[in-house]
C-alpha cells in the first residue's frame, strides 16, 4: 500500500505532465538526500519538491519547506546539474497537495518558490 507522500508525488508527476513538462526524474537519490521530481518546463531544468498532507493540523503541506530544507534541495540541485554539465536555466518549485479522505484534492503549485 503507497503512503500518503508516494500518492501526492504520482499525483504531482500527473499535475505536471498536464501542465507540459517533461518529467526527467523521479525520486532522485543521492549521498545527500532525495530531490522528488526533476522535470523539464521548456528548456528549464525545475526541481520540485512535494508535500503531501491529509489535514492542515500541522500546518499546509508547503509550510514544510522551510530553510533548512531549501538548503539541502540546492546543494543537491547543484550535484545534479554538476552531473549534467553546461549551463541551463533551473528553478525550485513546491506543489502543494492535500488529499481529504473523501477523495478531494487540492493542488498548489508554487513556481519559482525559492532562489539558487
Amino acid at each position: 500500500m503507497k503512503t500518503l507522500g508516494s500518492k501526492g508525488e504520482d499525483i504531482a508527476v500527473e499535475f505536471l505532465r498536464q501542465k507540459g513538462f517533461r518529467i526527467l526524474e523521479k525520486n532522485y537519490k543521492t549521498f545527500v538526500g532525495e530531490i522528488d521530481i526533476i522535470a523539464l518546463d521548456g528548456e528549464t531544468v525545475v526541481f520540485v519538491e512535494v508535500k503531501t498532507r491529509a489535514n492542515d493540523s500541522f500546518g499546509y503541506p508547503f509550510e514544510a519547506v522551510h530553510t533548512l530544507k531549501r538548503r539541502k534541495l540546492r546543494n543537491l540541485a547543484l550535484l545534479y546539474m554538476k552531473k549534467q554539465g553546461g549551463e541551463i536555466p533551473v528553478r525550485f518549485d513546491v506543489l502543494s497537495i492535500m488529499c481529504s479522505p473523501n477523495g478531494r484534492k487540492q493542488i498548489d503549485h508554487i513556481a519559482d518558490a525559492f532562489e539558487v
